[in-house]
This record gives C-alpha cells, structure tokens and sequence, in this order.
C-alpha cells in the first residue's frame, strides 16, 4: 500500500490537523455552556466544508483518483462512524455524564481514537503491502459483519457492555463516585481523585476503535492509498463530535440505517474478493465474468443506498406517528 503524496505533502497535512484539533480544544476550553443545536449544525457544517475543500484540493492538484477515492472513503466512513453515535448516547446516559461535560469527554475520546485508528490503518498497510491476500480477509469479514449487522437489527443498550479494561480501572484507579463539573481530576479530603469522566473517555475510544475493525477494511477496498485511508478518517472523526450534539435525539427515526450499513459494508466486501480475484489473474467464475468496479460506481452505490435508507426510513417514522396519533385519538 502506498501513497502518491510526497513527504512536504505528508507533513503539511498532519501539522494541518494537529492545527484543527488544538483549535478544536480551544473552542471548547473557552466554551461555558452546553453545545447548543445553532453550535451543533454550525460545526457540523465547517467540518463538512473542511472535508469539501480538501476533495476539491485533491480533484485540482493530485494525480489520479484521489479526489473521488477521498469523498467515496470520507462518506463512508462517516456514514459508518454514525452508527458510534448510538452507542455514545448509550455510555453518556448509562455513566449520567453531565452536559456542560459531554463535549470534553467526546473530544478527548475520539482524538484517542484517532491515534489507535492511526496505528491500525498502518498495520493493515503493511499487511496488504506484504501479502495480497488480505483483501480475501478483509473482504470476507466485511460480508461477515454485514450479515451480523442485518440480523441483529437497532442498537440498543446491549450494544454496550463494559469490557475486562473498564472494570480493571474501576479497580485499579483512585476513582471518586460523584462528578465534579468537567474536571477530569479533583480533590476529595485532600487526596487527587479521578472522577468517572475518565471512564467515559476510555469507555468512548475503545467503542470508536471497536467500530474502526468495521470502518478500516471498508475504506481499504476504496482505495489503497494510505494518504486518503488517513485523512478521510480524520475528516469523518473531526466531524463526528458535533453530529452527536446535532442529530443524537433525531437517530431513532433512522431505522433502516444498520439495513443501509449492512449493503454497504457487503458492497465493498464483495468487491474486495473481486479485486483480489483479479490480483490473482482470475478474471471469470465458470460462465460468470468479474466486472471491475471502479471508485466513481462505489461512490455512486454508496450515496444511493445512504439516500433510499435515510428516505425509507423518515416515510415509515412519519407513518408510525401517524398511527400513533389515530390510536391515541380512538383510546381518547
């Protein structure tokens, strides 16, 4: 797995999203109230621009497909990295994590996951750069995990336990019971303390790095260019804080996402095989022929199935209340 990019490309990018996220943590250190929907959809919106003028930076001045790898990638894996919001509305309710605290525990969270998901995109580039057939595995566990994802249906609390690492540290570390604002660390009877938040930011990485074994192998039969595997997932993450804020009262009325998610995943799974068929000079199955799927129809397959799911969906929340308003009308 390689890159195009030359090295003064490499380290302008990664000095640019060091610069985003400690502005990121300036805006919230300066922030005294909690995230309003008008914060929320304003910067959902910069990140969604940042991610848009970063493709069009990619369309004008890199060779190739760069471009379209990067927006079929970034959308993927931000369709995919919506799905992380139900379980962060499960771990903020279950651990009752304070409002005015919940952007701090979402930020310090996800830039954790962001260097674990680092260190795994690196590991799966060595690994398809040593032995082509990785995309066989990758692309059997893509279709594996669509198939676990249909049949399992809405997340729901079960969707979160706590792991032998969180209960290890409720053991371990010198925890208080009781909150204290957004303050990681405070003073009980004169002895430093860590309060639960420090659980929460540890239960929200480890559900993001979970979810990246999912989202990783996708955006790898995307595209095998490390550049764009990196940035599309700093781009999904970046972003990803503020739609927990804007839209996580709105994702029970998205029913059919883990349905869309699941012929996604399938999608790329099955076109992974193909190419690593093809790697292998297997061009044809008997009398059925391999077609090659280039990243503009994987673009285009993703966007529509996005697109039938979102619309799907909001048609049968609208019918539910609907007959929720007739029963309550005939009860009455």
């Amino acid at each position: 797995m390689v890159s195009v990019m030359s090295p003064a490309v490499w380290v302008l990018t990664i000095a640019g999203l060091l610069a985003i996220v400690a502005f990121d943590l300036i805006v919230i250190a300066r922030r005294n109230h909690t995230v309003t929907i008008k914060d929320a959809t304003r910067w959902v919106l910069f990140y969604v621009g940042l991610a848009g003028l970063f493709a069009l930076g990619l369309f004008l001045f890199s060779p190739g497909q760069s471009g379209s790898e990067f927006v079929a990638g970034y959308i993927t894996e931000y369709s995919l990295s919506v799905d992380n919001l139900f379980v962060f509305v499960i771990i903020m309710a279950r651990f009752a994590v304070p409002s005015l605290a919940q952007d701090k525990v979402l930020y310090i969270g996800i830039v954790v996951s962001m260097l674990l998901r680092a260190v795994f995109i690196l590991a799966g580039a060595a690994a398809i750069s040593a032995a082509s057939w990785v995309f066989y595995i990758f692309g059997a566990f893509l279709v594996y995990t669509a198939v676990r994802l249909a049949i399992e249906g809405e997340n729901d609390e079960s969707d979160f336990q706590e792991n032998v690492v969180i209960r290890g540290m409720r053991r371990i570390l010198p925890l208080q019971h009781d909150y204290d604002g957004a303050k990681l660390v405070t003073r009980t009877d004169g002895r430093r303390m860590l309060t639960p938040l420090v659980i929460v930011i540890s239960a929200i990485g480890m559900a993001n790095v979970i979810f990246a074994l999912d989202s990783i192998p996708a955006i790898f039969g995307l595209t095998q260019d490390a550049y764009i595997v990196l940035t599309a997932n700093a781009f999904a993450l970046m972003g990803l804080r503020q739609l927990y804020f804007l839209i996580g009262g709105l994702l029970e009325r998205v029913v059919y996402l883990n349905v869309g998610l699941s012929v996604i995943l399938a999608f790329i799974g099955v076109k992974l095989i193909i190419e690593a068929l093809h790697g292998s000079h297997i061009d044809d199955i008997g009398a059925i022929h391999l077609p090659h799927i280039g990243i503009l129809t994987s673009l285009g397959f993703i966007v529509g199935t996005l697109f039938v799911t979102t619309v799907a969906s909001l048609l049968k929340s609208a019918r539910d209340n609907r007959r929720e308003a007739i029963r309550i009308k005939i009860d009455e």
